[in-house]
Formats: structure tokens, sequence, C-alpha cells
């Protein structure tokens, strides 16, 4: 039987979330697909029967509905990454490919033939939100992206449509760096070059998948005031940067429930989805008892 374990952002606080990520453990469960995103560690495993409720929590994930913000398209993205590098290095059983399949297909249904998505504020734009709502000058402000990825891709490009003249880009591997930085025409710095950009930097925008923190108090300058914005999972910044006079922290937690206050998803959208995600259900059930039935004979 398929079966899976979930830690979320509905049953645990970041903390909890972090530490379970540091010492979760996936020996002795045999072929699985291992699922991390900023809401949510998940490990999907077993062989057989797909229970509903099993097929209905991954297909709630995958259309977002089990996302902090209600209908966000990352998670998409993030199952058939996990789904792809699972099926890339083990030999899964077949239903475990049917679920995943099922899923992903479900996800685009979703969000083709619903508005779920429709105005949901992506975390990028809830950031850019934050720095407005600081009232800090973008036209003049230092400002400091770590890590490579779409999320600080898209907030660096929406700095600039905000008309940001000085944003950096930082990153442990420059390479990386100065492949996504070339098309905005920015400068680049590695990780090893903290005590240079963190000591100007006034707004510090941080999301990386590094398992540990890389900003701690020490890196700050305590004699310039800074904006931190930290959108990694596991946090990138320490927290007691607080501690310090003038400095400001947003964690995930904050920027996401920016989002929640801004956002007002329409029941009848949530509705359809739903619906789809059961109708879903009941075709992926129709191929497993197909599948039976001929191995049967």
């Amino acid at each position: 039987m398929i079966q899976y374990k979930s830690i979320n952002h509905q049953n645990t606080s970041l903390s909890d979330r972090e530490k379970f990520f540091k010492e979760f453990n996936r020996d002795g469960v045999g072929p699985s697909v291992f699922l991390q995103t900023c809401n949510r560690v998940e490990l999907y495993y077993g062989d057989g029967d797909i229970p509903d409720d099993v097929a209905r929590h991954l297909f709630r994930v995958v259309c977002g509905l089990e996302s902090a913000i209600t209908g966000e398209k990352a998670v998409q993205g993030q199952v058939k990454d996990a789904y792809l590098a699972a099926r890339n290095s083990q030999k899964l059983p077949t239903p475990m490919h049917k679920l995943f399949e099922s899923a992903l297909q479900i996800g685009k249904r979703v969000r083709n033939e619903t508005e779920i998505s429709h105005g949901a504020v992506s975390h990028s734009l809830a950031a850019i939100e934050i720095i407005e709502q600081e009232k800090i000058d973008l036209q003049n402000a230092r400002i400091t992206i770590i890590g490579v990825n779409k999320l600080t891709a898209d907030i660096i490009k929406f700095l600039q449509n905000k008309g940001a003249k000085l944003v950096f880009l930082a990153n442990r591997t420059e390479e990386k760096a100065r492949k996504m930085a070339q098309p905005f025409g920015i400068e680049v710095f590695t990780l090893e070059d903290k005590a240079t950009f963190m000591h100007d930097t006034d707004i510090l925008i941080s999301a990386t998948s590094a398992p540990n923190s890389i900003i701690c108090k020490s890196d700050i300058n305590p004699n310039h005031r800074l904006l931190a914005i930290d959108l990694a999972f596991p946090r990138d910044i320490e927290p007691d940067i607080t501690e310090i006079e003038g400095v400001t922290l947003y964690n995930l937690h904050d920027v996401e429930q920016k989002v929640k206050d801004n956002i007002s998803i329409r029941e009848d959208e949530i509705k359809k989805a739903e619906a789809l995600i059961e109708e879903g259900i009941a075709e992926l059930q129709d191929i497993m008892e197909r599948r039976r039935r001929y191995t049967e004979v």
C-alpha cells in the first residue's frame, strides 16, 4: 500500500520543520519520493493499492490547496522535480508512477479550468510589497540578493522594474551567480565576500537551499540600518540579528502572513478545484482496478 508522512505549516512551526528536516531519516522505507518545499517535508513510499486519502492529499498539495498561499503555482514544479529525482535515482513501483503522474495532470487541469491561482501573490511580490511598506527609497538603496533560483531572479526583475539601481547578487558558486546576473547587468559576490557586501547593504533578501544559516549576528554592521527578508527553508538568517538596533527581519512565516492578509480566493473556485480532484481520484482508481484485473488474468 502507498503511504505518506508529512510535516507542514499547518501542523508545525517553522522551527519544528527545520528540526524535522535535519533529523529526517529515509533508511528502510525502500523506493520513495521525498518532497521538500518551504511549507512541508513529505515522504511517499510503499507499493500496491493507493488509498483515496493518500491520492487526495497529494492532489491537493499539487493544486496549491494545502499551501500557505492558496493556489500558488510553484508547488506544481516542486512536486514534479521531486518525482523526477526519485524516478531517476531508483526503481519506483508502478503505482507510485501512476500516483504522481495523475497528481501532476490534476494540477494542470485545476490551474487551466479554474481561477484558483488568479491574483495569488507570490513570495517574490510579497517581498517587494514589504520593502515598499518600509518606505525605503529603492532608487538609492543598496540591495543584496543571496541565492540563484527562479525566486531570486523574479525579485531582481521586480526590483529593477520599480527603479532599483544598486542591486547585487551573492551566491556560494560565483559561476552560477554570473550566469543569472548577466541579463540584469548586476555585480556579483561570493559568500566569502560577506564582510564586503554586508557592510553597506540596506536591504538583504536571502533565498538559498543551504542546510544551515549563512548570515549571523557577527555579519551585520551595527552602525548601518538593515531590512532583511529571509525566504529560505531552512532559514538563511539567524533570528538574533534583530537584537541589533536598526535591524528589521522578516522570515518566511512573516512573508506568507503578509500574502494571506491580501488574498481573497473565491469559495466557488476552491470547490471547482476540489471537484476536479475527486474526479481525478476516481480516474486513478479506475486505472488501478484495470491494472489489477490485467495482472490477475
